[in-house]
């Protein structure tokens, strides 16, 4: 196998009836090539907004697999930029990508079903290095002229993988025996023309396979932590077979988005959404970079805020840094709209629909308004089924997404859209923000309503606020809050009987949730020390008359997530 893609066998590709994709020897090859720069240069100017014509990209086709985002953040660890899209997205949404392989994710189905999902064909026209991983390595088996069938054997958990091919760019640098994590039920039984058997198991002959024009698949799964090496095989991918040399960072993050921000913009205003947390303060930051004042940041006092939030916000944007804000509380307003609605999709659609229109209005006042600017995360968007892939299931809506009605008369600016947390601290870092700010923990948009199951009223809030206050004020004198990806309070509707003195009582049930985490995606239970959890609950059962009894929630995301509602 070859390290260099230029020096790769050139094939016609073509697809069958079946689906598959027949590789004929170099006679029509040009023609091949002309179509697909061809379509390369077919790009919509909706689709402009993403690329930057020399940044490097790796695309993960997703096929439902419940890990396709992590691959995306393994790759983005190794400063290659990479994107997730769905199998059936068309290539005019690839092409502005400019990329310089493919992987393939795995899936819950099998190729041979019918209807199974299958690569398209731009994959393999392309002439790109393609690592097909899981489900993955089916469909290169599939799709390319190989068989594959369900398994005799499952096999799930660790196994030890032997390399029969020594000179394998994918293993480079790693020993002959390396330990991998196996998550399959179906097998190759016989390899597509001009593929070798990479690596084998105990139980799998065909764990690893590749060709010489850099298409390679893998049984295993290099992206979960269960791989000790995977990290290093993805790196091999990335530098070695697709060529990348790791150019994405914060700053040149940074450099993309204001460029592309002035594009989009252009001449126009543009309203940016402020919450006080670190993803609407990177987005202002950033838009304010890009056009000045141009920008007007407005901040929405909704009710739902923690205690002296809407202070310091208002502190931190005006002092700090110096943008033109415009605060305005609107709690009764939205109380109003939240009294008696006790489902939290329903809170959610009307705190979104609700602050869009505060927004809309603001607008109104000062003048032509072209565009909102808001801090939407790719969690944000993965969780939302907003990759476009049918088969990945709404999680919950989030603020930032779903909550916004479709009547909404301003076009959006979301320069955050493609990335993670820590990402998103890390561009913060390269803006000069604050430390305190960047290290914010997270705080849902639609604030304390989604920490109050049920009714959302100002007596429920003010209960809330004072029990969470002691949450936090806790575990920063424990010096526990960089530790941790969130930590908070959350008022139960459950009423349980209690003793205080020689009264018996009827208080509130509190339950408290913090959590390690490096992206949200995945989220563990923090291991809080007992004295910190008993000093948590002294305070909250002494300090909060309404409440006499508190919980910690010690739930991992999944089966749970982060937030109760």
């Amino acid at each position: 196998m070859v390290e260099d893609k230029e020096e790769r066998l050139e094939g016609d590709t073509g697809r069958t009836d079946s689906g598959r994709v027949a590789i004929s020897g170099d006679a029509e090859v040009a023609a091949y090539l002309k179509i697909a720069e061809e379509r390369r240069g077919e790009q919509s100017p909706a689709e402009v907004e993403r690329p930057v014509a020399d940044r490097e990209a790796v695309i993960v086709v997703d096929f439902g697999s419940q890990y396709s985002w992590l691959i995306a953040r393994r790759v983005r660890e190794c400063k290659v930029y990479c994107e997730v899209i769905p199998h059936d997205a068309p290539w005019e949404r690839v092409a502005p990508l400019n990329p310089k392989g493919f992987i393939l994710s795995g899936g819950p189905g099998g190729v041979y079903e019918a209807d199974a999902p299958l690569a398209p064909a731009y994959v393999y026209e392309s002439r790109l290095p393609v690592l097909g991983i899981c489900y993955g390595i089916h469909l290169l088996a599939h799709q390319l002229g190989g068989k594959v069938v369900p398994g005799s054997k499952r096999e799930y958990g660790l196994a030890i993988l032997h390399q029969s091919e020594m000179n394998t760019p994918l293993f480079a640098g790693l020993p002959s025996d390396l330990p991998v994590w196996m998550s399959h039920g179906d097998r190759i039984e016989e390899m597509p023309p001009g593929f070798v058997s990479l690596a084998y198991t105990e139980n799998c002959p065909i764990a690893a396979m590749g060709n010489d024009q850099g298409f390679i698949g893998v049984q295993f799964h290099p992206e979960v932590a269960h791989t000790p090496q995977g990290k290093a095989m993805l790196q091999n991918f990335l530098y070695r077979i697709c060529g990348c040399s790791g150019t994405w960072t914060a700053g040149s993050f940074v450099n993309e988005s204001t460029q592309r921000i002035k594009e989009q913009v252009g001449s126009g205003r543009v309203i940016c959404a402020l919450s006080g947390g670190v993803d609407s303060a990177v987005t202002a930051t950033l838009v304010n970079k890009a056009i000045g004042d141009q920008l007007t940041c407005i901040f929405v006092n909704h009710g739902l805020l923690r205690r002296q939030e809407p202070e310091r916000t208002n502190l931190t944007f005006q002092k700090h840094l110096k943008m033109n804000l415009i605060s305005i509380d609107a709690s009764d307003r939205f109380l109003e709209r939240l009294r008696g609605v006790i489902d939290p999709e329903e809170k959610r659609h009307i705190i979104g629909e609700e602050f869009v229109k505060v927004f809309e209005e603001e607008a109104g006042k000062i003048g032509r308004v072209d565009f909102l600017a808001q801090g939407t995360l790719y969690p944000d968007v993965i969780e939302s089924a907003h990759t476009g892939n049918r088969e990945v299931a709404t999680i919950k809506t989030h603020h930032n997404v779903g909550g916004l009605p479709s009547i909404m008369n301003l076009a959006l600016v979301e320069p955050l859209r493609y990335l993670f947390k820590d990402e998103v601290r890390e561009v913060g870092l390269a803006l000069g923000l604050p430390q305190d700010m960047v290290w914010r923990q997270p705080f849902p948009g639609p604030g304390l309503a989604i920490r109050i199951i049920g009714d959302v009223t100002r007596e429920r809030l003010e209960i809330l606020r004072a029990a969470d206050w002691i949450v936090m004020n806790e575990i920063k004198k424990a010096n526990l809050y960089r530790q941790l990806w969130q930590a908070f309070a959350v008022l139960t509707p459950v009423k349980s009987v209690g003793v205080m003195g020689d009264s018996r009582t009827y208080g509130y049930m509190v339950a408290v949730r913090a959590v390690t985490s490096d992206d949200a995606m995945t989220a563990d239970w923090a291991r809080l020390p007992y004295e910190v959890l008993a000093h948590i609950s002294n305070r909250i059962v002494n300090e909060v008359p309404e409440v006499n009894r508190v919980v910690y929630d010690i739930s991992s995301k999944p089966p749970s997530t982060i937030e109760w509602e």
